[in-house]
């Protein structure tokens, strides 16, 4: 047998293999590695496959039937490393040792340390060897070394690698790394209905990343148009304070609400039951964040306000993070700047003055978007 915590290869892992990924705390990361799930089972039938996510998207974990454990690594407990200790002895003890763990979330100095702790026989993304002191190296397979490079959200990425890679979409990616060769299109969520009645659009505007918001007068001009067409907007995402504190919301929100009937959805359901509330939406338009990609996955169609030009270039890495979804859309910025992405999108605010990746998506191109949807109903 050898050695624990080599870098996978690719080999079969036999009928009943026990297989742990480490997942994110982010919800788009955890949404696209849900084919990465899909195919491993499709692969392995037999095989156990435990899954350390967060807290955040604990209700999708427990409902996902590829899963047979899970536990998150993100508690805010003070002992939380204790915790995990104790729940790595007991799965361990449970399902016995790992063939194979995938570090779904590797630029994670914690995922990295948890996957050496964890003592996998073999071990697809980023992990310390056992001795803790050095990571485990990358191998020379394009599935192995891929995470080495600098640059996966363009052109020249997939270039590199001669056709390995069909597209720079992360989903893809993940299950590269499990050799596994999957062209991702849809992606399929549970979801729990909402405890309220849902209106005919749900909108998302607040992100991580200030550089892409789109500006305050043209979410404006949005809802005065969905207003004089008597459609219901409801606004969604955490709860106020949270907005606030991670998600550059400012006062943007505060102001959409006391200048339009929006309806005040933010921290009214769990992400499960957003899931839900999308299924049930007409339509959903969302800057670059988490809740794009849960509508995306619920068949939904979906609006990603982004500022990028017609050649993908701009504030957002959408070749690598776009839903690839048949019902899932984006605007296309007149306005070209890769600032964004020299900094390998590193960046928080714009980088160039005025803007104007998002401020010249005009809220025409919304509005022109929702007209044959909304014809269609």
């Amino acid at each position: 047998m050898p050695p624990l915590l080599q870098r996978y290869d690719g080999r079969d892992l036999g009928s009943k293999p026990h297989i742990s990924l480490l997942g994110s705390n982010k919800v788009g990361n955890f949404v696209v590695t849900i084919p990465l799930l899909t195919a491993l089972k499709r692969r392995y039938p037999g095989a156990v496959i435990d899954f350390w996510g967060s807290e955040l998207t604990a209700d999708f974990e427990r409902a996902l039937p590829q899963l047979a454990w899970r536990c998150s690594w993100d508690r805010a407990d003070a002992d939380l490393f204790q915790q995990l200790a104790t729940a790595a002895a007991e799965r361990l003890t449970a399902a016995g040792p790992i063939d194979l763990l995938i570090n779904c979330d590797g630029f994670n100095p914690l995922t990295q340390v948890l996957a050496s702790w964890l003592r996998p026989q073999w071990v697809a993304g980023a992990a310390l060897r056992a001795n803790g002191r050095q990571a485990v190296p990358w191998g020379d397979h394009p599935f192995q070394k891929f995470l080495n490079d600098p640059d996966w959200d363009s052109p020249a990425f997939v270039e590199r690698y001669g056709g390995l890679f069909p597209s720079n979409y992360i989903a893809e990616l993940l299950c590269r790394l499990a050799y596994l060769e999957e062209t991702v299109a849809a992606i399929e969520l549970p979801s729990v209905e909402p405890p309220f009645a849902v209106p005919d659009l749900l909108i998302h505007a607040t992100t991580t990343r200030a550089a892409k918001l789109w500006p305050l007068a043209h979410w404006q001009a949005l809802l005065a148009w969905c207003e004089a067409q008597a459609l219901s907007v409801g606004l969604v995402g955490s709860a106020p304070a949270l907005q606030r504190e991670q998600y550059n919301a400012g006062d943007l929100e505060t102001e959409l609400l006391a200048s339009s009937s929006l309806i005040d959805l933010r921290g009214q359901t769990s992400l499960i039951q957003l899931a839900g509330a999308c299924k049930a939406a007409r339509a959903v338009v969302s800057v670059d964040a988490g809740p794009l990609h849960i509508a995306a996955a619920m068949g939904t169609p979906t609006l990603a306000i982004v500022g990028n030009d017609a050649a993908g270039v701009g504030a957002s890495p959408i070749r690598l993070w776009m839903p690839r979804s048949s019902n899932a859309s984006r605007t296309v910025s007149p306005h070209s700047c890769a600032g964004c992405a020299e900094l390998r999108f590193r960046n928080d605010g714009c980088v160039k003055e005025g803007h104007g990746c998002m401020a010249t998506v005009q809220p025409e191109q919304v509005i022109d978007w929702l007209r044959p949807l909304l014809a269609a109903d």
